[in-house]
């Protein structure tokens, strides 16, 4: 494992989070960070803010310290933002954590036994303000190990070769053409539910690839 290049203060941190209930617990601490940013893990740990993709990107090199390989994983939508998440296997079962502004779209303990049942538990509270229905597609797990000789954990740069990667990947479709023609939209409680402590800087565009 390639933690080397973190301080051993640092790596107390990561370590103290002891499993993926606790990196959720320490991603959930932090406040929802808005901007058009890409910070490594490292600047994640030093500002104690993050977005979606570093969430997901902290997560992994977090759960990497733990003992887990350090996996990304991308949900595409129609009409809306990606989102990104790190995930890990328990037991032959898929989990993840996860950072994002709408409640629901954060973390999921491990109890699906494929990447598209994890997919699909997301499906109901993927939507946007218009309470469109927009969760599309998943791809597969992306090993950020490949991306060790730019040190994508500790860079003081941000990391955008990460995302720019999720968009080049395939994804696999989550529903026919027949059944996302007949989705409804989504119910005005829930919206008001999923958005509780949601935060949107006016005036600014968010970037494909978070989940805003």
């Amino acid at each position: 494992m390639r933690d080397e290049k973190f301080t051993p203060a640092e790596l107390r941190k990561l370590r103290s989070l002891k499993n993926p209930a606790g990196v959720q617990r320490f991603l959930d601490s932090m406040p929802y960070h808005i901007a058009h940013s890409a910070w490594s893990p490292r600047t994640v740990l030093r500002e104690g803010t993050a977005h979606c993709l570093e969430g997901a990107i902290f997560a992994a090199a977090a759960l990497r310290v733990l003992g887990f390989p350090p996996l990304i994983w991308d949900l595409e939508a129609d009409n809306d933002t990606d989102h990104v998440l790190a995930i890990y296997k328990l037991r032959g079962h898929w989990g993840a954590v996860a950072k994002s502004n709408f409640n629901g779209c954060r973390g999921r303990e491990p109890i699906y036994r494929t990447l598209r049942e994890l997919a699909l538990s997301y499906f109901h509270i993927y939507f946007n303000l218009r309470g469109e229905r927009t969760l599309r597609r998943y791809s597969r797990p992306v090993d950020l190990a490949r991306f060790d000789d730019r040190n994508w954990m500790t860079s003081a740069k941000d990391v955008w070769f990460i995302a720019e990667y999720l968009c080049e990947i395939p994804h696999t479709e989550l529903l026919t053409p027949a059944m996302a023609k007949r989705l409804t939209r989504v119910d005005s409680r829930t919206v008001r539910g999923e958005i509780v402590g949601h935060r949107r800087l006016r005036g600014q565009p968010q970037p494909r690839i978070f989940r805003a």
